[in-house]
């Protein structure tokens, strides 16, 4: 929202007229300072532009939605963080899940996702209720086994052969993929190192039902719904899928790597 919508308005004076501290209007500007619904209508009232609050309100709530930052997700711990992502998948039909680094959450066996989970509660330095956190990411992979859903995962070799603990850990983590990549519902396509790329590996995300896509990044979560953004990442899976391998060529590829953890 722009205070020039009401010719000579100053920041003072429009802080004044909403009842707040004079600095609140500079910070809410300058991106440091989240507006409530409230904040939204008292802008708009002071400025003239009640109609367009609502509206105002709508952009602000789905901006706030769309960029989660992990230090503000995080705060009530990682178990928060896992059953967040719950309404989302329980409605999903059809997942397309691309990793260019890690085996896709719904593919880890408990011992694994706790070791991923762990890493990332010492990262960033939040409540370690790591085994409570665990617990309920190893529940969701039951969405495997459900009738009518689909599911697309797309790895780079790379994400197979990267030691996250122990090698036991890993070689039962191997094992479980060798597993769950035969079910008629899932397709599981594994990128090779030597693969003659269409384009370089980008960021690992999730898409949903080519709705929604969801991105994560070293500092937060992205929630894209903007069709065109969405339609670039479906075919970026597309791209990459070309490329990789599936069936039983994808299963010798994780073969492959279980057989070098012993060397």
């Amino acid at each position: 929202m722009r205070l020039d919508v009401v010719p000579r308005l100053t920041a003072r004076a429009l802080a004044s007229a909403c009842g707040w501290h004079e600095s609140k209007v500079s910070k809410i500007e300058a991106g440091k300072q989240g507006v409530s619904d409230d904040d939204i209508r008292a802008w708009c009232r002071v400025c003239g532009t009640e109609e367009q609050a609502d509206g105002v309100i709508r952009l602000n709530r789905r901006a706030d939605k769309s960029y989660v930052e992990w230090r503000r997700a995080m705060r009530g711990g990682l178990t928060n963080v896992q059953d967040s992502f719950t309404p989302l998948w329980s409605r999903t039909r059809h997942f397309k899940v691309y990793e260019p680094g890690v085996i896709p959450g719904l593919c880890q066996t408990t011992a694994y996702g706790k070791s991923i989970l762990d890493m990332v509660a010492r990262f960033y330095q939040v409540a370690a209720d790591v085994e409570e956190a665990a617990s309920a990411r190893a529940e969701r992979t039951r969405l495997l086994a459900e009738h009518g859903r689909r599911f697309a995962f797309l790895v780079e070799e790379t994400a197979l052969r990267s030691r996250i603990g122990a090698p036991e850990m890993m070689a039962e983590q191997l094992g479980h993929l060798l597993a769950i990549a035969v079910q008629p519902n899932i397709t599981f396509g594994v990128i090779p190192m030597n693969a003659e790329r269409p384009l370089y590996p980008v960021e690992g995300f999730w898409i949903y039902d080519d709705a929604e896509v969801l991105v994560e990044t070293v500092s937060a979560q992205l929630n894209i719904v903007d069709l065109h953004e969405v339609q670039l990442y479906v075919r970026t899976f597309e791209e990459l899928a070309a490329i990789a391998a599936f069936g039983a060529e994808a299963r010798a590829l994780v073969a492959a790597a279980l057989t070098a953890l012993d060397s």
